[in-house]
């Protein structure tokens, strides 16, 4: 296949933590494993540690240091890698998601795995669910040097791997990571409406953008899409 054929076949690009994997396994190292963590290695009350860890949250969120486990470990005195390492039985694939994967390479997709993990949390996320097998590409925005809710990220994967916007699918469960991906100029936007089994699932009606219950819905949006676009052209 040349450059140029390549370069028109349509490109399924993901998410990992809350769209492709259960975000409980994230939820439950940071709002559970850590605070315990911080208050043993700080003498502190449970409480204490959570007041500090959730105002740092608040101040990082959304920047790249809020994805990074070095920055993390240095920030609160406690090793943030191996904290996941030691839980690691948990991290685990969302319903649908091989199906999903499996379905698209066949109907010709590429897929490309974009991630604000760092690279040490792609890597025991990979270590632990088997999903390199499905993707041409892996990306972790800490190899780009912004998040994904920066157009920046996109332009600089733009350079990087050439792809064209109207020819890209992204799904991402972060409304704010989806922002940045449409001020980019992707246009085929999708969201998830339960990332983590751990908590409720959200209303459609509060994401400004499609959203899946299961990630196999993928495939009816792409399938009527497609039905669409054939009938005005006819």
């Amino acid at each position: 296949m040349s450059y140029s054929d390549l370069q028109q076949q349509p490109i399924a690009m993901f998410d990992m933590d809350g769209t492709l994997l259960d975000l409980a396994f994230d939820d439950f190292i940071w709002n559970h494993c850590l605070p315990e963590r911080h208050a043993q290695t700080h003498q502190c009350s449970l409480e204490q540690s959570q007041q500090t860890l959730f105002q740092f949250y608040k101040q990082h969120k959304h920047t790249l240091s809020w994805y990074s486990s070095a920055y993390w470990t240095a920030k609160v005195g406690v090793d943030v890698l191996q904290l996941q390492h030691e839980h690691r039985e948990k991290i685990c694939a969302r319903s649908g998601c091989f199906q999903l994967l499996k379905q698209l390479k066949a109907q010709g997709y590429r897929c490309w795995l974009l991630t604000n993990a760092d690279r040490a949390g792609l890597q025991l996320k990979l270590e632990n669910v088997e999903l390199s097998s499905y993707f041409e590409l892996m990306i972790s925005s800490e190899e780009l040097g912004h998040a994904k809710e920066e157009v920046a990220f996109w332009q600089k994967l733009q350079e990087m791997h050439p792809f064209d916007p109207a020819q890209a699918i992204f799904i991402d469960d972060t409304v704010a990571v989806l922002q940045g991906a449409e001020d980019f100029g992707i246009t085929q936007l999708f969201s998830i409406l339960q990332p983590s089994s751990a908590k409720p699932a959200r209303t459609p009606t509060e994401l400004p953008y499609p959203a899946l219950d299961h990630l196999n819905d993928l495939l009816d949006y792409i399938e009527n899409n497609i039905q669409v676009t054939d009938a005005k052209t006819a």
